[in-house]
This record gives C-alpha cells, sequence and structure tokens, in this order.
C-alpha cells in the first residue's frame, strides 16, 4: 500500500474536491494577508493615538487589535487542514494584501478610527466573498469559521464609529 500523500493525511472526510480547495485557499491567504495588515495599522494607531480621549481610543484599539490577531492562527491552520500552504513571509503578507497600510507620520484621532472602521468593513466585506465561495464548495467548517469573524468585524466596526461621535 503506497504511503498516503500529505494531501490525503490532512484532509478531513467534508472537505471539499481539489478545485474547491484551490478556490478557497486563493481566497483564504490573501484574506489572512489582510487580517495581517489590519492587526498591524490598528497596533500602529494604538501606538500613535493622542489627545483628550486617548486613555479609551488606546485600550479600545489595544482590544481589537488582539481580537485580529487572535484569528491569523485559525485562518493559516484552516488553509492547511485543507491540504494546501499558507503565507510564509512578510513578503507574502505585501504581496497579497488588499487592505491599505498607512505610514503617515501624524494621522489625527478621529481620521484614524474611521480609517480602521472603513478596513474592518471592507474586510468583512471580503469574508463575505471567501464564505460565498466555501458554500459553492460544500465547505461548511471553514464557512462557520467565516461567520464568527465576520460578526467580529462588524462589531469593531460599529464601536469605531459611536466612539467617534
Amino acid at each position: 500500500m503506497p504511503a498516503p500523500s500529505l494531501v490525503t493525511a490532512t484532509v478531513a472526510p467534508s472537505v471539499p474536491d481539489a478545485k474547491g480547495v484551490a478556490a478557497i485557499a486563493a481566497h483564504l491567504n490573501p484574506l489572512l494577508a489582510d487580517v495581517f495588515a489590519l492587526y498591524l495599522k490598528t497596533k500602529n494607531f494604538h501606538w500613535h493615538m493622542s489627545g483628550p480621549h486617548f486613555r479609551d481610543y488606546h485600550l479600545m484599539l489595544d482590544e481589537q487589535s488582539a481580537q485580529i490577531f487572535a484569528i491569523t492562527d485559525d485562518i493559516a491552520e484552516r488553509v492547511r487542514k485543507l491540504g494546501t500552504t499558507t503565507l510564509r513571509s512578510i513578503g507574502d503578507v505585501t504581496r497579497q494584501q488588499r487592505l491599505r497600510d498607512n505610514d503617515a507620520d501624524r494621522v489625527a484621532p478621529r481620521d484614524m478610527l474611521a480609517e480602521l472602521r472603513a478596513d474592518n468593513l471592507q474586510l468583512a466585506a471580503i469574508m463575505l466573498d471567501a464564505h460565498g465561495v466555501c458554500d459553492d464548495h460544500g465547505d461548511v467548517a471553514t464557512a462557520s469559521l467565516l461567520e464568527n469573524w465576520i460578526d467580529e468585524a462588524q462589531r469593531r466596526a460599529w464601536f469605531l464609529a459611536e466612539a467617534s461621535e
């Protein structure tokens, strides 16, 4: 009996066919890059926050960045469970991310919150698109994870909108 391949050894019985796996991974890897980009931007704004609401914004962004970072391992491990590979470097993140970086020396607190709100809404839309691909290929497990992450991104956007009023 031949030794099992990497894909056979790591794939659960309910995983889609090779075409489905490729389509889902093609959405999850750029999503992972976007999540890393949003994590770093949120930490950047957390570190550089100032003004009369410093404490509240600083703590909120710290909480949000922790929530964002927490899903990175789940995304990468889901790609691996599907039997394919995921990001390997900062270069991979840079090549695949769609969310824009902000390298400005100074950003006003309201502008930080507005930008992060827009990024979280964009991330939720990207996740919704990935969810559709998972549905198309019968990947219930990944779709279920995405549902929770979409809700978290929408909640972060809501908090950012309310905090900037």
